[in-house]
């Protein structure tokens, strides 16, 4: 299993390196694109198993979404798509999160299959936004997403013992939540101290607004990517599965390698347009 892990972590980064380091940016747009459309059809087939057509129309009406948006070349609209991915996470993710497994996804399947519509294409637009402030603007980004994960492995590892949400996801903790904030912290402080401010999203809030709502800024991208990583738990638990798909061998699937990029990217796409 760890060979396998291993191997495809290799192919992965000796496709995207290049794409990241070498090639225009609309190569990583692409790249973003093809990465969202399987996450769509993982999606899709977390809903209907049985249907497996279906799976790839959503796919491709993920894809219409999107082109349709930039084919209209206006900001606004692509600006209200974040926004109404951003309001779904801070107001209606909570209360569902917090029904725990008492909910079915019978019940919840249609507003599951707009959802996805909508929080799928933000995603991407969210990356793509980004990209454009500049690729260390967009790795340290998504970074931060990485070092919540991280620091929340390792310390509750070590030190969890009360469960964050025992019944979404038991292996996770408070102990290690608090743990990967801490270290998200830390990581933001190194990055307003030894990259040029403008050049990540921590130091040109640091320059405009002040340290207070800048650790701020960092906590709330922090819980919102524990709540990613919660949801597609839940989806997940709800569809009786324990990987979104086998696309990705040893890891799962797709959407299981952007759970927590998902909520804040469109997060960090307008906190950023704020400076």
């Amino acid at each position: 299993m760890l060979k396998t892990r291993i191997i495809t972590a290799i192919v992965l980064l000796a496709v995207l390196l290049p794409i990241l380091f070498l090639l225009p940016p609309v190569y990583i747009g692409a790249f973003f694109l093809v990465a969202l459309l399987a996450a769509a059809w993982e999606w899709s087939r977390l809903l209907s198993p049985e249907a497996a057509r279906a799976a790839w129309l959503y796919a491709l009406f993920c894809l219409a979404i999107i082109l349709f948006l930039l084919g209209m070349q206006n900001v606004a609209w692509q600006f209200a798509l974040l926004l109404m991915a951003v309001i779904f996470w801070f107001f209606l993710a909570p209360f569902i999160l917090a029904k725990g497994m008492n909910i079915t996804l019978q019940k919840l399947r249609p507003f599951y299959v707009v959802l996805g519509l909508i929080l799928l294409p933000a995603t991407w637009f969210a990356l793509v936004f980004l990209r454009e402030l500049g690729l260390i603007f967009l790795l340290s980004t998504m970074a931060l997403v990485w070092v919540a994960d991280i620091g929340a492995y390792f310390v509750g590892k070590a030190f969890g013992k009360r469960k964050l949400a025992a019944q979404i996801s038991p292996g996770k903790s408070i102990e290690g939540a608090l743990g990967g904030l801490l270290l998200c912290y830390g990581y933001a402080l190194l990055c307003i101290f030894y990259l040029p401010f403008e050049s990540t999203l921590f130091g040109a809030w640091a320059i405009r607004f002040g340290w207070v709502p800048t650790l701020l800024m960092v906590t709330v991208l922090t819980v919102f990517s524990i709540f990613g990583d919660l949801f597609e738990s839940q989806l997940k638990r709800m569809a009786g599965v324990k990987d979104s798909s086998f696309l990705l061998p040893g890891h799962g699937g797709v959407l299981d390698r952007v759970d927590a990029l998902i909520p804040t990217m469109p997060i960090a796409a307008l906190l950023a347009g704020l400076v």
